[in-house]
């Protein structure tokens, strides 16, 4: 039974599969430009963001119906499991799927098809976070929040997600405010292809409560000081890192160091089919590289339970920090 974790940071469109890439293709009749499962697995290996981005979005054109997005999900909740995942905070691109024609009501009732009966089939509890395109315009965001209204009973929050270079957080200024007054909780991906200097805009002013990503913040010494005392978690996702060439190669990762200083990290996979792991296999993979040790494998699988949404829910959050404190690694 592997370590009992949350996944905060997990691009829902990012767990497609080439072999469910393949399968939704030839339900929905749509050419994919790969022979096979293989060629399409040799081309998840990219350079840089934008080359991952391409792959991406392009792959999402087999999502058309509210059955596609379930089978998505659910294979996603059954791999989570199947590593430990207890609880996810699940992020959504309405914006990529929007522009295709797909209608809001068919992403989020397919997903819900699968995230409202995740407890009962897979063991774990859910969240759904809506992410803005920070490469699409702020309108474009407002209009995004504007349709998702009829659905906000199945959403917790809003994120920010895809190219951060060239589009800081101050861009997104009112739709963080308008989502804030609609009682959404706010996170945001900023410092990792980005500056330190987004980290503390997107804590200033888009009043995230969390940052996606993060890794930047150790350039800068101050911000590290004040996300240790507000206690702002971090949800970094390592192989993720190491895939986008934002770290060399795993062993270099700052994890530990950024343990030892004291911030709220958290390991998480990303877009776990193009970035070669899961939650579980970030957790092994780190083990291995950075030599960390069961008491620090623990702190990372307590801080993402400390790091959930779980507000509304504060006995399923002790449930799983005793699920945490209980577990006997092999």
């Amino acid at each position: 039974m592997p370590l009992p974790k949350a996944e905060l940071h997990l691009h829902i469109e990012g767990t497609l599969e080439p072999e469910l890439a393949f399968a939704l293709a030839a339900r929905n009749g749509v050419t994919l430009p790969y022979a096979d499962t293989e060629e399409l697995r040799e081309a998840y290996r990219f350079d840089d963001l934008q080359s991952f981005l391409n792959l991406y979005y392009e792959l999402m054109a087999v999502l058309r119906t509210e059955r596609d997005f379930e089978d998505l999900a659910n294979a996603y909740l059954a791999r989570a499991a199947a590593q430990g995942v207890r609880h996810a905070e699940i992020f959504f691109d309405p914006q990529a799927h929007l522009a295709r024609g797909v209608a809001m009501g068919t992403v989020v009732e397919g997903l819900w098809r699968a995230l409202g009966r995740s407890e009962e089939n897979h063991g774990v509890s859910t969240r759904l976070i809506l992410c803005f395109l920070r490469d699409e315009s702020a309108e474009s965001a407002m209009e995004t929040l504007d349709v998702a209204k009829p659905y906000l009973d199945r959403i917790t929050g809003v994120g920010l997600d895809s190219a951060e270079v060239g589009h800081p957080p101050v861009k997104f200024r009112e739709v963080y405010e308008a989502a804030a007054a609609l009682g959404l909780r706010r996170v945001a991906h900023a410092g990792e292809e980005g500056p330190p200097q987004y980290v503390t805009e997107a804590l200033d002013v888009l009043g995230v409560e969390r940052v996606d990503h993060g890794l930047r913040c150790m350039e800068d010494p101050d911000l590290v000081e004040r996300l240790v005392r507000e206690r702002i978690p971090l949800t970094l996702c390592p192989l993720s890192n190491v895939r986008l060439r934002t770290v060399d190669v795993l062993a270099d990762h700052p994890l530990p160091a950024m343990l030892d200083a004291g911030l709220l990290c958290t390991v998480n996979s990303d877009d776990p089919a193009y970035f070669g792991g899961y939650a579980g296999d970030n957790f092994d993979a780190v083990r291995a590289a950075l030599g960390l040790d069961e008491d620090r494998l623990r702190e990372l699988a307590r801080n993402s339970f400390l790091a959930s949404f779980l507000e509304d829910d504060e006995e399923r959050r002790s449930r799983y920090l005793a699920e945490v404190e209980a577990y006997e690694f092999p």
